[in-house]
């Protein structure tokens, strides 16, 4: 199965679909590319890639939890929990300052995105408040801002905007199928309607999901037609891979094989050729090799930085090191 993108197709648009890209796709069409030889595969990815990006750049995220532990959902991967008996405790919100010093390493670091998460359901109002002041700051230092806190309201989608936000933050984890095996706390309407509130304020999205959880090959699959066909794609697509955790319900679960996770990714540069796929939870696991074969499958975000929410991450020293014997080159895509 060969797939055609139009070369002359804007990177982005202000509304609506974007014309040239489709959001059709079927679980026969995901199918006949998941069957391609490993590859074909990976050269229709790459193909698709060179295309819309330059192959040797790549953008830089750091991500900081501001508000860690004490989450009331019962997301199965999750170590913030309180369902679950891990070593994460509850904290407070950070305190602005506390964020912007953060931001600021970040950027000295090479970052040009600073991310910020906050183990909620939904956010109170004193805390959204609050939010705001740090999506201000942060902003105020050149970067990008994103955010992810749990389910949005209509109206906070709209402050958050009004503010600033460049990109909001809600992952789709995996397919409707298995969704009920993993989460029980929110349905997954509810991820799409804080996802249609996100795209109406006039933010960015930000979405995707985990693999490695139990799912099926087909649930991967079907997450991923989920977001290739909402009715724009999401600008950035982050791929989890389950970071496993003694505590919560999936640390006994298998790891699913390397280059099953790689033709996910070339899956996801070609359903979604123009968004951002972003490397995320997971990466202080992958070998270099397992980076480079990402990279060359469509891959041209990371996380960067030590330590993501609560987990380790693959070091900036190792990163920048891998970076320099692949040629690549940190900055906006």
């Amino acid at each position: 199965m060969q797939v055609q993108a139009d070369t002359d197709t804007p990177r982005s648009s202000p509304a609506g679909p974007t014309p040239g890209l489709r959001h059709d796709w079927s679980m026969q069409d995901a199918q006949a590319l998941y069957a391609l030889p490993f590859n074909d595969l990976v050269f229709q990815a790459q193909s698709l890639h060179r295309q819309h990006f330059d192959p040797n750049q790549i953008q830089l995220s750091t991500l900081l939890s501001i508000k860690t532990g004490g989450c009331p959902e019962d997301c199965a991967y999750c170590p913030q929990s309180v369902r679950h008996d891990t070593d994460v405790p509850s904290e407070n919100l950070l305190d602005t300052t506390a964020v912007v010093t953060a931001a600021r390493a970040a950027r000295a670091a090479g970052a040009t995105r600073f991310c910020m998460g906050a183990a909620w359901r939904r956010p109170k109002e004193a805390d959204f408040q609050q939010v705001l002041k740090m999506v201000e700051a942060v902003k105020a230092l050149g970067l990008e801002t994103c955010l992810t806190m749990g389910m949005l309201t209509e109206d906070q989608a709209s402050r958050l905007k009004g503010q600033g936000l460049d990109f909001y933050n809600h992952n789709l984890d995996t397919s409707p199928e298995f969704y009920g095996e993993i989460i029980t706390t929110r349905t997954f309407q509810d991820r799409l309607a804080t996802l249609e509130h996100v795209r109406n304020s006039g933010m960015a999205v930000c979405c995707g999901g985990i693999v490695g959880m139990g799912e099926s090959a087909q649930d991967r699959l079907s997450m991923l037609i989920q977001l290739a066909n909402l009715p724009r794609h999401p600008e950035s697509v982050p791929i989890n891979l389950l970071v496993r955790v003694e505590g919560t319900p999936l640390y006994e679960v298998s790891d699913i094989d390397p280059l099953e996770f790689v033709r996910i990714i070339a899956l996801t540069r070609i359903m979604m050729p123009l968004s951002v796929v972003r490397l995320s939870a997971g990466r202080d696991d992958m070998s270099d090799e397992l980076h480079a074969l990402c990279f060359l499958a469509g891959a041209n975000s990371v996380f960067y930085g030590d330590r993501l929410l609560t987990a380790g991450n693959a070091s900036v020293d190792r990163d920048r090191r891998l970076f320099e014997r692949l040629g690549l080159k940190a900055g906006p895509v």
